[in-house]
């Protein structure tokens, strides 16, 4: 094994080189991205990167004189078109032809696209990449009235970050509840009264049927007839899984993503899938999940160099993820999908507050805000599978650091 190749430009593909540093690879290794820069950090643009507060020379993961020093080969702003599994190769856009003993496909996903009438208008944007962000930025700056389709987490990230430079923002959600697909209904309340208090109007039970313009979207139209002003419109409604160039290499997919094993391998050995493409079986929650989280990209990575090196260790880090809205770190353990009880920890009224998602008496998630003791120490027990006293739990006059090793030590 001497030759291997990358597609992809975000922190699994990253990770990949770091990993293979590690591992003091010493073949050839190609990295291939379709974007002109090195793997960048996606999460700040739509936070500190939209507001201005972080140069675009901070998104990169690594420097690129990193993967020089590292000896790989840079391919930016270059598309692989196709992988012959037969001969292994990719060939490029540029009709170049790469081999590969190991390929690993880190190529993500990109935003699932408006299909009413008018979605082709312009003023429209979606946020994925740095270019996307850069070509928001100037409108962004200049508009007053902005219109935020989707209450998921990238639609109020942006709702907070357009509030803070006093513009007026509207979010439509389609559902009876904003995060209504992640979060317990508590949780929910708790994200709609924070936007409130900060002057965010929030709709929900609003499906968009019709975006109205001339040129420029000027108007938002939803299902019961309801009719939204807007200088410009971000829609945050989803993320479709890149699964195009698995799919005509034959390798094995779903609508949700690629399909992986435990140690990252596709139905071909030598393909490698990492990272928001890939559809895998969680070992803790025992059910398929496609997760878009940084941290699931940099372990499974690490998973899948370290098994092309010959290791046996399978991928069963617990999920989690965060979220910056208004000033306020939101860190969720684990998965909440089929809890049966909700614990709630501190004030939500003073913004510090935990909720814990129970099943069966033991703790399966946890939303954080404003408190990594416990954060932190909920990832330990949700991997102890302790069952927990819940009055314990509530008892916001004891270090929570404290009583987890309680509930570890019984």
């Amino acid at each position: 094994m001497k030759k291997i190749v990358i597609i992809g430009g975000g922190h699994a593909a990253a990770q990949a080189v770091t990993s293979l540093k590690q591992k003091k690879f010493d073949g050839d290794v190609t990295l291939i991205s379709d974007e002109a820069i090195v793997p960048y950090q996606r999460p700040p643009l739509s936070k500190a990167y939209l507001a201005g507060a972080l140069a675009s020379e901070r998104l990169p993961i690594l420097r690129e004189a990193a993967y020089d020093g590292a000896g790989v080969k840079l391919k930016l702003d270059t598309r692989a078109e196709t992988i012959n599994r037969t001969d292994k190769t990719v060939r490029l856009s540029s009709g170049e032809l790469v081999p590969f003993d190991k390929l690993m496909l880190a190529t993500g996903g990109r935003p699932r696209k408006l299909s009413c009438p008018g979605s082709d208008l312009a003023g429209i944007h979606y946020v994925r990449t740095v270019a996307d962000t850069d070509a928001l930025r100037p409108e962004f700056e200049k508009a007053q009235r902005i219109v935020i389709i989707g209450g998921g987490y990238i639609g109020l990230e942006i709702a907070s970050v357009a509030r803070k430079t006093g513009k007026q923002v509207t979010v439509l959600e389609a559902e009876d509840r904003i995060l209504a697909r992640v979060v317990a209904p508590e949780v929910s309340d708790f994200y709609t009264k924070l936007h409130t208090e900060e002057d965010v109007k929030i709709h929900t039970n609003q499906m968009v049927t019709v975006l109205e313009g001339q040129d420029h979207v000027e108007t938002v139209v939803t299902k019961d007839g309801s009719r939204f002003n807007a200088d410009l419109v971000i829609a945050g409604i989803g993320l479709v899984a890149n699964t195009e160039l698995a799919e005509t290499a034959n390798i094995e997919t779903t609508p949700m993503g690629i399909k992986v094993n435990s140690f990252c391998q596709t139905s071909d050995p030598d393909v490698y899938a990492v990272g928001d493409v890939t559809l895998h079986t969680n070992a803790f929650y025992g059910r398929e999940l496609r997760l878009e989280s940084v941290q699931n990209a940099v372990d499974q990575a690490k998973v899948a160099i370290g098994h092309i090196h010959g290791e046996q260790t399978p991928y069963d880090a617990l999920p989690w993820f965060w979220s910056e809205q208004f000033g306020l770190k939101l860190q969720i353990a684990g998965l909440s999908h089929g809890y049966d009880k909700l614990v709630v920890r501190g004030s939500p009224s003073e913004r510090s507050v935990a909720f814990f998602y129970l099943k069966g008496g033991k703790i399966i998630a946890a939303d954080c805000v404003g408190r990594i003791a416990e954060f932190m120490n909920t990832k330990k027990l949700i991997q102890a599978q302790v069952i927990v006293d819940e009055a314990l739990l509530q008892d916001d006059s004891r270090p929570f650091k404290e009583i987890a090793a309680e509930l570890l030590n019984k």
